[in-house]
């Protein structure tokens, strides 16, 4: 099996890990369980993408491990949030391979505001957004797994949605 082949292989395994912690994470009503979940699917998203040479998604995603952690710790903080939409921004510009950046610059951009600035359902919503972007990334990258993880991500989280919004209105704080 040659260099190409193996690495390929490997991407697609990888992506599966992600996919698997991320649907747990999504599935979950608990923000903090959310963003714990989504710092090691990140960690295996980075890999994927590195295994594909999509170096702004695997910078980005890779970047959104510390993202997440310091959002956890400092929401609201919009010092750090727009520290980090500057480092998105700076790998994007290094790294730059065309337009095929873009959706993941978008991801990056949008989960940084969600993840600083927003909590459940709104935050959710904002991530869906990034989520979609995400799955462009992924099929110009040509990652069929990561590409299967973001659309179950995305479906996850529109159905979390809805759960969270069903028992708002149970509650009567709709």
């Amino acid at each position: 099996m040659d260099e190409i082949s193996l690495r390929w292989l490997l991407g697609q395994g990888v992506s599966l890990t992600a996919l698997a912690l991320c649907l747990v994470a999504f599935a979950s009503k608990r923000d903090d369980r959310l963003f714990v979940l989504l710092l090691f699917a990140n960690v295996a998203f980075a890999a994927q993408f590195a295994l594909f040479q999509s170096w702004v998604a695997a910078g980005i995603s890779a970047l959104i491990v510390l993202r997440i952690a310091l959002a956890r710790r400092f929401h609201a903080n919009q010092r750090l949030m727009y520290l980090m939409l500057v480092a998105t921004l700076a790998i994007t510009v290094l790294m730059w391979n065309g337009l095929r950046d873009l959706p993941a610059l978008a991801a990056g951009l949008l989960g940084t505001y969600g993840m600083f600035m927003l909590r459940g359902i709104a935050m959710r919503l904002v991530l869906a957004a990034a989520a979609f972007c995400w799955i462009v990334s992924n099929v110009l990258a040509g990652s069929i797994g990561g590409t299967l993880a973001e659309s179950l991500i995305f479906v996850t989280n529109v159905i979390t949605i809805v759960r969270l919004k069903r028992d708002a209105l149970a509650r009567g704080t709709a």
